[in-house]
């Protein structure tokens, strides 16, 4: 099964709120499942941005089935919020890569083209938030976002995002979600996936 096979059919089994076909219908036209995940780090190849949305989906099931976390810290989520938050807490890579060309000389000494991710942003509206913004133009009234699911998305980065440090840290002290859904993002992405060399 390929990623955007896994992906679909995740989705399709956990995601069923008002809008929620309309959103995986505007995934399919737009290059999220051809998309990279980043321009030089994880997945960064063609297809790396659906790879690592659910290899988010799977350490984010991984951490919440622990004991500790379900016993100690009360953490329990329906397994549409986890598919939610775990599947499209990236939507803001949508549109976001381009493919340009640099020069360089191959094996042989010779100069050639070749092509690399370059950032264009077409919605310059910050990383996790933009995720927010984009999934709430789908699911609202009765089926918006949880404020625990939208906080968990806008602050998957954790620490390594640029805003306030105590912002950050008191953002993920409320909503443990989001504590985990960072944790699941920082798995797959130096575990699982790893810096291209």
């Amino acid at each position: 099964m390929t990623a955007k096979e896994e992906f679909i059919s995740i989705y399709n089994e956990h995601i069923k709120r008002d809008g929620a076909d309309k959103l995986l219908e505007y995934l399919k036209k737009s290059d999220f499942f051809t998309a990279p995940s980043s321009t030089r780090y994880h997945g960064s190849y063609e297809g790396g941005l659906v790879e690592h949305s659910v290899n988010v989906y799977h350490c984010l099931k991984d951490y919440l089935s622990r004991p500790r976390v379900k016993e100690k810290y009360g953490m329990e989520y329906s397994e549409e919020t986890i598919a939610i938050v775990a599947l499209l807490h990236d939507l803001c890579k949508i549109n976001f890569y381009t493919v340009e060309y640099r020069n360089r000389k191959n094996e042989e000494g010779v100069w050639e083209k070749y092509p690399y991710y370059a950032i264009n942003d077409t919605l310059p509206y910050g990383h996790g938030e933009k995720s927010v913004y984009i999934i709430s133009g789908f699911f609202y009234g009765d089926s918006r976002l949880s404020r625990e699911e939208a906080f968990a998305i806008r602050y998957h980065m954790g620490f390594s995002g640029i805003e306030d440090k105590n912002t950050i840290g008191k953002a993920l002290e409320m909503y443990p979600l989001a504590f985990a859904l960072n944790v699941a993002d920082m798995e797959a992405s130096y575990f699982l996936e790893g810096s291209q060399k």
